[in-house]
C-alpha cells in the first residue's frame, strides 16, 4: 500500500510540474506578444529607426534558457553520472541551427514591417500565421483538420481580407501609402514563414522522438536544448546584420528618447 501510495503521489507531483511549467510559458508567450509589438512601435515612434536591433531584441533573452538546460543536465549527472550532456541528437540541434536562422529572419521581417503599421493591424495581420500553420502542418505533419480549426482560418482570413479593403487608412504618421502596403505585406510574409517554421520545429521533435533507433519522450528539457539553440542562432543572425548595418554606431544618442520617455532616465547628461 506505501508503495503504490508514493507512486501515485509521484504520478501527482509530476502531472502538477508539468502543468505549472506549461502555465508558466504561456504566460511568458503572452507577455512577450503583446508587450514585444508595443515597445517596438514605440521604439519607432520617439524616432528609433534601427529595424535589426528591433529584430534581435525579439531573441536575445535566449540566455535566460540555460538555466532549465543547466538544471536538466545537473539532474541527469545526479542520477547517472555517465548521462550525455544533451538530450537532443547532433542532427536534429543542427535542424534547430537551421531553424533559429529562419526565425532570426522572419523577425527581420516583423521588425521592419511594424516600422509602417499600426500595433492593432499588425496583430491582426500576423495572426493569420494560424491559415499558414495549419496548411503546413497539414503537408510536412500530416496534422488533420478539424472543424473548429477551419473556422479559426475562416475568421482570421476575413479579418486580413477586411483590413485589405481598408488599406491606408490606418497608417501611422509619415508613412506614405506605397510603405504602409509594403509593411501589409511583410507581415503576411513574417506570418507564412513562422507558420512553416512550427510544423518544421514540430517535425524535429518528432526525429528527436525516434533518435538513434530507439523511441524516447520529448521531454520539458529535450525541447529547451532546441529551443537555446534556436534562440542563439536567431540571435547571431541578427547580429551580423547589426555588424553590417553599422547598428552599434551611435546607440546611446538614439535610445536617449526613448530611454528617458520610459523610465525618464536622461542618457544625453553622459553622452560626450
Amino acid at each position: 500500500m506505501d508503495v503504490e501510495a508514493r507512486k501515485d503521489s509521484s504520478v501527482t507531483r509530476g502531472k502538477l510540474t508539468r502543468r505549472l511549467l506549461a502555465a508558466l510559458n504561456c504566460g511568458m508567450l503572452a507577455l512577450g506578444t503583446t508587450a514585444g509589438p508595443l515597445l517596438t512601435r514605440l521604439y519607432y515612434d520617439k524616432g528609433g529607426d534601427r529595424e535589426w536591433l528591433s529584430a534581435w531584441l525579439q531573441s536575445g533573452g535566449w540566455p535566460l534558457l540555460l538555466v532549465p538546460v543547466a538544471a536538466s543536465y545537473a539532474a541527469r549527472r545526479a542520477r547517472d553520472r555517465a548521462a550525455p550532456l544533451l538530450l537532443a541528437p547532433p542532427r536534429v540541434l543542427l535542424a534547430a541551427a537551421g531553424l533559429g536562422v529562419a526565425t532570426g529572419a522572419d523577425n527581420f521581417i516583423y521588425a521592419y514591417s511594424l516600422r509602417y503599421l499600426p500595433v492593432s493591424t499588425s496583430a491582426i495581420l500576423i495572426s493569420t500565421q494560424l491559415v499558414f500553420t495549419v496548411f503546413f502542418a497539414f503537408l510536412i505533419v500530416r496534422q488533420r483538420l478539424t472543424a473548429a480549426t477551419v473556422n479559426a482560418v475562416a475568421l482570421l482570413t476575413a479579418g486580413a481580407a477586411v483590413l485589405g479593403l481598408h488599406v491606408s487608412s490606418d497608417r501611422p504618421a509619415g508613412a506614405t501609402r506605397a510603405q504602409y502596403l509594403m509593411g501589409f505585406a511583410l507581415t503576411l510574409g513574417a506570418a507564412a514563414l513562422y507558420g512553416l517554421i512550427l510544423p518544421l520545429v514540430e517535425l524535429a521533435y518528432r526525429r528527436a522522438a525516434a533518435g538513434g533507433g530507439s523511441a524516447r519522450a520529448v521531454t520539458y528539457a529535450l525541447v529547451m536544448e532546441m529551443q537555446l539553440v534556436m534562440g542563439f542562432c536567431a540571435t547571431v543572425f541578427c547580429t551580423v546584420g547589426m555588424v553590417v548595418n553599422k547598428d552599434f554606431q551611435g546607440r546611446a544618442q538614439e535610445l536617449a528618447p526613448f530611454l528617458h520617455y520610459c523610465i525618464g532616465y536622461d542618457v544625453s547628461m553622459h553622452v560626450h
